[in-house]
């Protein structure tokens, strides 16, 4: 027994046997969540520049300036998808691997000596994920009046640049939202038996559907982040004057 210890504990007091570019993702994921981070956040802290006639950037939607808040209102509008965000169980993997190292890769070491999991303040919050994800279904009522606002015009419906990244990025966040793991077992989870009534025949043909979106709900993460930060931008640049709205209709 004492020699399997001994094993073991040079075993985990290796980084890693391996040889190949192991280090890539995680160093990739963290320039990608700490570029787009850190954009949002400047954005969030700026209070300006986030509408330009019917364009409302999603970092301020909805449109709110409570006298009582001293800060700008982005931080109180941004809780329920930032909390959305850092539950999701996708984010979860990438911000463990990318800025913690827990564990970096499969098969190598990570530099933490004792493993609590979610078990311990702040990561116990993670288990509020389901919650998380009411207040972002919830909060794309906005974001889709958002569009709807932005495809109206003074002569009536059009389409401009400012609405096409506004649908882009409630359109993903939408995507990104429904392909939930939450979502999916509010869809057919606690079900014995998919086939004994016509409830549950329902329910398993929404969950396969469910499904789908889910095998693809990394995809979906990245694509919305990063069609949020350039709604963003494309409407703060308007709002400047840095480049002029092209109306195609």
């Amino acid at each position: 027994m004492a020699r399997v210890a001994e094993a073991v504990a040079s075993t985990e007091s290796r980084s890693t046997d391996r040889r190949d570019a192991w280090w890539l993702p995680p160093v990739s994921v963290a320039v990608g969540l700490g570029v787009l981070g850190l954009y949002l956040t400047w954005a969030a802290f700026q209070n300006a520049n986030f509408r330009f006639h019917n364009y409302l950037s999603p970092v301020y939607s909805p449109e709110v300036h409570p006298s009582w808040w001293p800060l700008s209102p982005a931080f109180l509008i941004l809780i329920p998808p930032a909390f959305f965000r850092t539950t999701c169980y996708y984010y979860r993997k990438a911000y463990y691997r990318a800025f913690f190292w827990d564990p970096p890769a499969c098969a190598v070491g990570e530099p933490h000596r004792n493993y609590t999991g979610e078990q311990k303040f702040p990561f116990i919050l993670q288990n509020l994920h389901r919650y998380a994800f009411y207040l972002a279904a919830f909060w794309l009522i906005f974001l889709w009046y958002d569009v709807y606002e932005a495809f109206k015009f003074e002569n009536g419906f059009g389409i401009g640049l400012g609405s096409l990244a506004i649908l882009a990025s409630t359109g993903t966040l939408t995507l990104y939202t429904a392909s939930c793991h939450s979502w999916r077992h509010l869809a057919g989870g606690k079900l014995d038996c998919f086939s004994c009534t016509a409830s549950a025949r329902t329910r398993h043909g929404l969950w396969g559907r469910v499904s789908y979106l889910n095998a693809h709900h990394q995809l979906f993460a990245w694509i919305s982040l990063f069609a949020v930060t350039m709604a963003d931008v494309v409407v703060r640049l308007l709002a400047m004057g840095v480049i002029h709205d092209v109306r195609i209709l």
